[in-house]
Order: C-alpha cells, then structure tokens, then sequence
C-alpha cells in the first residue's frame, strides 16, 4: 500500500542519475557562459569585446562605433538569443513529457502556426488598417500580431479539447494538427495576396532571425518568458508522475487537470513571446530534450533546467554561425537549426532502432 500512496516515489529517480543530471548543470552553465562571451565579439564589424574590456580596464572612453555595436546591437541580440533559445528548449521538453511522446515539439499546440498566421497579417493586412487603428508603430506590429495570434489558436484549441473540466490530450493532439492546417491555409492565401517587398518579408520572418532584437523588444517579451520558464520548471515533478500515466499520477495526489492547464499556458506564452521576437526557428525544441535525456535521464526535474542552459547555448551558436558563413550578409538563423538538427535527430532515432552503435 505504501508503494501506491507514497507520491515521492513517482518522482524518484536513481541516485546516482539524478546526482549526474544536477552536476550536469555547472557544465553547461559554463559552455553558455563561454559561448556567450564568444557570441559578443563575432559580427560584420571589427568590435572585439576583448579590446573593449582593456580599454575600460585603463580607463579608456570608448568610441561611438563601439558603444552602438557592443550596447545597442550585440547585448540584446545576445539576450533575445538567451531568452527565445531556453524558451524553445524548455517548451519542448514541457510537451513531450505531458504528451509523453518524444517527438513533441512546441509547434504542436498550434503556437506556432498561430503565431505565423498572426505575423502574416500583420505583413500583408498591416499596411491597410485606418490611423485610427495603427496605434502600434511598424517595427512593433508584427511581434504583437505573432503573440496575439499564437495565444488566440492556444485558447481556441483548449476550449476544443476541454469538455466538462477534463482536458484530454489525444484530443489537443489531433486538434493542434487540425488548427495547424487551417492556419496554413489561411496563410497561403495572405501569401498569394502579398507583393514583393512583402513575399521577402514573409519569408525572412517564416526562416527567423535575432537580427531585430532590441532592449524595447526585450522589454516586452523577456518578462513573459522569463514567468513562463519558471512556471515550467515547478512542473517537472508533475511531469515524472505523469509518465506513470494519469490514473496512477491522479492517485498519488498529482492535481492532473490543473497541471496540464499550466503546462499549456507556460508553453503558449514562452513560445509565443519567443516566435513573436525571433520568428519560426525549428529543431531547437525536439532536438534538445533529446540529447539531455540520452546524457542525463529523463528526470524532468533536472532536466527543465538543463534544457534551458542546452537550448540558449545552442541557439546562440547558430546565431554565430549564421552571421559568419555569408558575412557581412546574414544567413537565416531558422535555416542554421534546421541544418544542424535535421541529422541530430536522425542520428537520435537510428540510435534508439538500433542501426547505429554511436
């Protein structure tokens, strides 16, 4: 009787994996650390943060050049990066343990898809709205539109998939699935009714991008994903219950339905709010959950945290690589993931068929 009443033990997790899960989080809070200072001094520019700190260390004012690039280009661009990547991370790692299916990924509850239709609008509608109802400036609108459309889609598929205060997954799956379609419907026709200047926007938005970061933008989206994150990260107990299935994690006293709700609400406003600022950037939410799990376990408890660290090192990586490769010119950053992801993953399920040994 004890073993069925006692809820600690749902989500206890070997010792000796759990103690490698959490040791697992000085080490890549080093890499992010390292990276990130990385990340300051690469660019188009020959702004090297190291000439910076020396120059501040003698005493030294810096020039104009270096203050607009280091404080007003690279520090937000390195912040949103931080912000949108442990957004992307842990939203996955949130639907795939409350999906409890690996191949879970943020864009399955519709976020995406609505965030994407939102943003269209606004592209290719914007232009058209009276000044009476143009109250937000141009760079603005399209990250607002890409969070209201992302958080419309959400609440329409939970009032879907809701039916007398019970939530059933199966049925948000097959929703999200069904919402998804329509919402690219939809945006097929904005696209056939956009012109040039707005096909090429459309296009650089849909393949993402840090490069439009700013401490305005900041200012709007790093609150909602940084209260979303932590919301996400309480429910990593719930989530190792949940994997016994609902039943069992209703039985020793998981609130279920409350749980999903929160889980779905912190990953539409983390996914939102990083779709809105950064645009479609794939892989980042399927790809890392899965590489934490094979190095540490599937203890969400750890494995929140991990993810988060995991995901904005990753992301700011891409963003590296994606400023370089076709220097001074910018490469999609959405096209990046989508390149060093794709044959992680593959690599991940040849893994876990048995086809490869590595």
């Amino acid at each position: 009787m004890v073993a069925l009443t006692d809820p600690t033990l749902a989500t206890a997790a070997p010792p000796d994996r759990l103690s490698r899960a959490r040791r697992l989080h000085g080490l890549l809070a080093l890499l992010l650390v390292v990276v990130a200072l990385t990340s300051l001094t690469v660019g188009a520019t020959g702004v090297q943060l190291w000439d910076v700190a020396a120059k501040l260390l003698r005493g030294d004012e810096l020039s104009a050049m270096e203050r607009v690039v280091l404080l007003d280009i690279r520090l937000p661009r390195l912040a949103m990066g931080l912000a949108v990547g442990a957004a992307l991370a842990v939203s996955g790692a949130v639907m795939q343990g409350l999906f409890r299916n690996p191949l879970a990924d943020p864009g399955i509850v519709g976020v995406s898809a609505g965030a994407g239709l939102g943003a269209i609008l606004a592209i290719v509608l914007g232009g058209l709205l009276p000044p009476a109802l143009a109250f937000l400036p141009g760079p603005y609108l399209v990250p607002v539109a890409a969070f209201l459309g992302g958080w419309v889609t959400t609440l329409l598929l939970y009032r879907v998939a809701t039916r007398r205060g019970h939530t059933s997954v199966a049925t948000m799956l097959l929703a999200g699935i069904a919402l998804g379609a329509l919402t690219g419907a939809v945006s097929g026709v904005l696209v056939y009714m956009a012109d040039d200047t707005q096909l090429r926007d459309l296009t650089f938005w849909g393949l993402g991008s840090l490069a439009g970061a700013s401490w305005t933008k900041l200012a709007v989206a790093l609150p909602v994903i940084a209260v979303s994150l932590a919301g996400a990260v309480l429910l990593g107990r719930a989530l190792n219950a949940l994997a016994l299935g609902e039943a069992t994690a209703a039985h020793i006293g998981i609130p279920v339905q409350r749980m999903k709700r929160l889980a779905i609400l912190c990953v539409a406003a983390a996914t939102g709010a990083a779709v809105a600022v950064s645009g479609g950037i794939g892989f980042i939410g399927i790809v890392v959950p899965h590489l934490l799990r094979l190095a540490s376990g599937p203890d969400h408890r750890a494995l929140l945290v991990n993810a988060a660290l995991l995901g904005a090192a990753l992301l700011l990586v891409a963003d590296m690589i994606s400023r370089v490769v076709v220097a001074p010119a910018e490469l999609p950053i959405g096209i990046v993931t989508a390149v060093l992801g794709a044959p992680v993953f593959l690599w991940i399920l040849l893994r876990q068929r048995g086809v490869v040994d590595l």
